[in-house]
């Protein structure tokens, strides 16, 4: 199968030498546009990626994985290309998953595609998930419906919604980002969809989490401040609420296989 060439993929890398190489070569076999941001990494992450058919951004200081998907966004728009998928160079993200992406991108057209990693969460960490879930609840509040998996970071994301939607991405609320971007392309019209892909934890990580605690403040502290520029949005709440309620009457009405 030929890689799609209408497709441009950005990978946010710091410090990942130990999967990069792995990854970018296994995303080169789904698109031919590669775009890898190394985020000023010390342990030669860009080096490795010397001799490969990618386009390779270096930020000479730390700006965060905001900052960093922000700079593959700006290269990317200068191409000619329909959409722009992001997923991490750490290898919890499947490049194999892209065509599923690809797939869905033609059935809902404008619309962010989330890779929801809810199907399988017995794999997930318990505070992450439970972690998951709230931010879950506040982002599809701020953002007037149902959002599932708002933390993960294996998207598509249409080349419209990128040319009209911003959000924060300095260096103190780099974990901020992509959650405010889902908020602000809501507000502007735009809403998101989910498609499974394997929650993948166990044995995947090479490196500790560049998440930290205090980055899960900045994420609450972004969407009550959105939530108060709108008189806490209850019409928002509703709206959430409803489209919760109607995904479990729809999943308790599906077969369940044997």
């Amino acid at each position: 199968m030929e890689p799609d060439r209408a497709t441009a993929v950005v990978i946010p890398a710091f410090n990942e030498a130990s999967t990069i190489h792995d990854v970018v070569q296994r995303t080169l076999k789904q698109v031919s546009q590669v775009i890898v941001v190394d985020d000023a990494s010390s342990d030669g992450t860009g080096a490795l990626l010397a001799e490969m058919p990618v386009t390779l951004l270096r930020h000479e200081v730390n700006k965060g994985k905001g900052a960093s998907l922000v700079s593959g966004f700006r290269e990317a728009l200068k191409r000619n290309v329909s959409a722009i998928i992001t997923l991490d160079g750490d290898g919890q993200h499947r490049p194999e998953d892209i065509p599923k992406f690809l797939t869905k991108a033609k059935e809902a057209s404008g619309v962010i595609i989330i890779g929801s990693r809810r199907a399988e969460k017995a794999n997930q960490p318990r505070l992450n998930f439970t972690l998951n879930r709230l931010a879950d609840f506040g982002i599809s509040w701020a953002s007037g419906y149902l959002i599932e998996d708002s933390q993960s970071g294996f998207r598509l994301i249409p080349r419209e919604v990128l040319a009209k939607v911003e959000a924060t991405h300095s260096r103190r609320h780099s974990f901020v980002f992509e959650s405010e971007f889902l908020i602000n392309a809501a507000h502007a019209g735009y809403r998101s969809c989910a498609i499974s892909i394997p929650s993948l934890y166990v044995g995947t990580m090479q490196r500790d989490t560049h998440f930290r605690p205090a980055d899960a403040i900045w994420i609450v502290l972004m969407v009550v401040s959105k939530l108060l520029a709108r008189g806490m949005y209850p019409q928002g709440l509703y709206y959430y609420l409803r489209e919760q309620r109607q995904a479990r009457l729809d999943a308790l009405r599906r077969p369940r296989s044997r």
